[in-house]
């Protein structure tokens, strides 16, 4: 009976751990297109409010783009052996994931200020929509956010490296995906009120 070395066991887990993530994006991307369907049926109903979108919004779609590219930072600086940008972009990753979410709540405050309410009896389908996509890409960037965090612990501790960054590119390809995923939302739901 063959015994599996380390490296062997490494290299299997990285040849399965990139596929199923893409599996699991798959599967997001099939949840966000049901939700943005629905949304176009329903608004096809009648009785939509239009309102406008908060502009803090705007500033957060700012933010996690600018989150992608300190991501790939903490990526490029792990294939170069530099373990200080691998810290240092990994925490600014962290630090702009979480002012993204910050900027999320204060929109959905700007929103029920302006009284567009996610449910109840003074509710609106265009409001709930809104509401739920936006939380819901919430919900996936919170896990987003734990990678990263993750990522940044394991950092500090010189995890990675150019031989071992696979988390680093995990986590990558995932936060991309979030920060693709949101300018798709943040752009259907700013021209299809």
């Amino acid at each position: 009976m063959a015994t599996i070395t380390l490296s062997e066991r490494k290299e299997m887990r990285g040849k399965a751990a990139i596929p199923l993530l893409w599996i699991g994006i798959v599967s997001m991307i099939m949840l966000f297109a049901a939700f943005t369907s629905a949304y176009v049926v329903r608004k096809g109903k009648g009785e939509w409010l239009d309102f406008e979108m908060p502009q803090i919004f705007y500033f957060s779609t700012a933010i996690i783009m600018i989150s992608s590219v300190t991501m790939n930072w903490a990526l490029a600086s792990a294939k170069k052996n530099n373990l200080k940008n691998i810290r240092i972009a990994s925490f600014i990753t962290l630090a702009l994931g979480l002012t993204f979410v910050i900027c999320q709540f204060k929109g959905w405050g700007v929103l029920v200020d302006n009284k567009v309410y996610a449910a109840g009896k003074f509710s609106n389908p265009a409001g709930s929509f809104f509401y739920l996509l936006t939380a819901l890409h919430a919900l996936h960037l919170f896990a987003g956010i734990i990678s990263v965090a993750v990522v940044s612990v394991k950092s500090l501790f010189n995890k990675y490296n150019s031989e071992n960054y696979l988390g680093i590119k995990l986590c990558s390809i995932f936060w991309h995906f979030l920060d693709i995923l949101w300018i798709y939302l943040f752009v259907f739901l700013l021209f299809e009120r």
